[in-house]
């Protein structure tokens, strides 16, 4: 059996003599493979990545990269003995250098490294910092401050990068832009990585695997596509926001029946009996828009977001459900309007708690 790359068993995560996580495992299969894990504010995932670097003991379970051990209750590699990287999400540039000096200073930690070629004239155009090379750290802005951090623990050629809140300061213009120059770089250099953020779209993008942190619990951990469309709790639909809970009767293998909506067809993703009562999540994408239809619901807000509308409509029973339209959609409506919802209605993937 192939070990993996890296590998988390059951480990307790403490700062300070306080559990932020507990039980977590998790692992990453192959070098070069990017996970991200997501959570709310204060959850603990910087607590995750400071044990992971060295710099905070664990009490039980095992951390382990490459086929070596790095933590266990009774065992902590020093820091700078891991070859692992972690660029903190606050401004951790040495002030009295400028943007170069702290950049190189990370390649002068690895001379002796020759398994990658890592360019640093092409880490500083893909980051989009080479204006600002000669400049000190308080010269520039936060954003910035964060890519020239970025930068010199690229160069360092780790053997694992730990990335905390990498662009949580870079403008929202920009963020998309960096996001894809940065999975590139990540690719071409094969460098394993560990990402936390609280930005959905973002660990969804960047990241092969995501793991749902709610709780003091790793909740989930697979790949986005199934975090997304298949959640495993209610927690995680409530934490990711992408649509609501309504109830519904399971009336048989492949269809259920909700009071304002009527029959649902549709392949479930766990099994229930035949009469449970259960919830089921309704996303935007889920219902299509028909203005001919006879299920015509209120509509009580819209969100524009470039390409599509977010219509907001309630059902007879008060339930406020969210439904995707193109903006290109030929007929506009406002809010009060009357929105028709396709019948019969079908969903392919059928999730219910």
């Amino acid at each position: 059996m192939t070990k993996n790359y890296f590998e988390v068993k059951n480990v307790d995560f403490e700062i300070g003599g306080k559990t932020k996580v507990r039980n977590v495992s998790f692992s990453i299969k192959n070098e070069g493979d990017i996970i991200c894990l997501l959570g709310p504010s204060g959850i603990g995932k910087t607590t995750i990545l400071r044990t992971i670097a060295g710099l905070e003991k664990i009490k039980n379970g095992t951390i382990e990269l490459k086929n070596k051990m790095l933590s266990t209750q009774d065992l902590n590699i020093e820091p700078e003995d891991r070859n692992i990287s972690l660029a903190f999400q606050e401004n951790s540039l040495f002030p009295h250098y400028n943007v170069e000096k702290n950049i190189l200073l990370g390649a002068e930690r690895n001379k002796g490294k020759s398994e990658k070629k890592i360019n640093l004239n092409e880490i500083v155009e893909l980051l989009d910092i080479s204006q600002i090379l000669k400049k000190y750290p308080h010269q520039i802005s936060a954003g910035e401050a964060q890519r020239a951090s970025l930068a010199r623990s690229l160069i360092t050629q780790p053997d694992l990068l730990l990335l905390d809140e990498p662009l949580s300061n870079v403008d929202q213009s920009f963020k998309e832009e960096i996001q894809v120059r940065l999975k590139k770089i990540l690719r071409k250099l094969k460098i394993t990585t560990i990402i936390v953020t609280h930005d959905s779209y973002e660990a969804f993008y960047l990241g092969s695997m995501c793991g749902i942190i709610l709780n003091q619990e790793l909740k989930q951990f697979d790949d986005p596509y199934k975090v997304y469309h298949f959640p495993n709790s209610v927690e995680v639909v409530n934490f990711l926001n992408r649509g609501v809970l309504v109830p519904a009767k399971v009336t048989s293998p492949k269809s259920l029946d909700n009071e304002d909506l009527g029959t649902i067809t549709g392949n479930f993703i766990k099994t229930f009996p035949i009469g449970s009562q259960v919830k089921l999540l309704i996303q935007p994408e889920d219902l299509e828009h028909d203005d001919k239809s006879n299920l015509q619901l209120e509509i009580v807000d819209k969100k524009f977001r470039g390409t599509s509308f977010i219509y907001t409509l309630k059902t007879p029973s008060k339930k406020l459900i969210p439904v995707f339209v193109h903006s290109h959609h030929i007929h506009l409506h406002d809010i009060e309007d009357k929105f028709g919802i396709k019948r019969p209605i079908h969903i392919d993937h059928i999730v219910c708690f």
